[in-house]
């Protein structure tokens, strides 16, 4: 499946999911996740499904600083609804990753396992997302500057022209390529830039 080279170059996010292990998903229950299982999720990569993917890298390097990660053991709150801007988008990445959803998800195996009531929105804070340990509540808020990652400013225009079908096939290679470029950028240039990935203990 070809996809842009550097999807592979992003960290991996890994976690113990001990339901994974009790069914037999995978024998020590260690999951692993990539941005292109992301980007699979979504269907497409864009900054937003990049700023997902990574705020919960960073929250989960808070949360578990000298352990692995439990998937099924993190709830997940946003300020916004779930309809508001790309908060479902982003949602959905967080559950992928963590495990945590609200009333849809899975209800458990006599009293274990229940990944409901984990996700939660419009709910007042001061972060744009909160993230917290069940087992030790620990918890940290992370918000998303993209605003400090600038795009090239032919990617508009260019964007235009191909939503018109008026772009000539240079210029749709060209679009594709300068929008991935800041999708890289955000991943691989800004990831630890604390204005554009701000993480504050909560």
């Amino acid at each position: 499946m070809s996809h842009p080279n550097f999807f592979d170059e992003v960290p991996k996010i890994s976690l113990y999911d001990p339901l994974a292990e009790f069914l037999g998903a995978t024998e020590d229950g260690i999951l692993q996740y990539g941005y292109f299982d992301a980007v699979r999720l979504a269907g497409h990569s864009c900054p937003t499904v990049a700023s997902a993917y990574w705020a919960a890298y960073k929250a989960l390097s808070f949360l578990y600083p000298d352990a692995m990660p439990v998937r099924g053991d993190i709830r997940v709150e946003f300020r916004q609804g779930s309809t508001g801007g790309v908060t479902g988008v982003i949602a959905n990445v967080m559950s992928m990753l963590t495990g945590a959803t609200s009333e849809t998800g899975f209800k458990g195996l006599a009293g274990q396992f229940d990944r409901r009531r984990l996700l939660f929105f419009a709910v007042d804070m001061p972060g744009e997302m909160r993230f917290a340990r069940l087992d030790t509540g620990r918890a940290v808020y992370v918000a998303a500057n993209l605003q400090h990652v600038p795009g090239s400013p032919r990617v508009s225009e260019l964007m235009a022209n191909c939503l018109a079908n008026t772009a000539t096939p240079d210029e749709i290679a060209e679009f594709r390529r300068l929008w991935q470029e800041r999708v890289r950028r955000i991943l691989l240039e800004y990831g630890d830039d604390p204005q554009v990935f701000v993480v504050t203990p909560a």
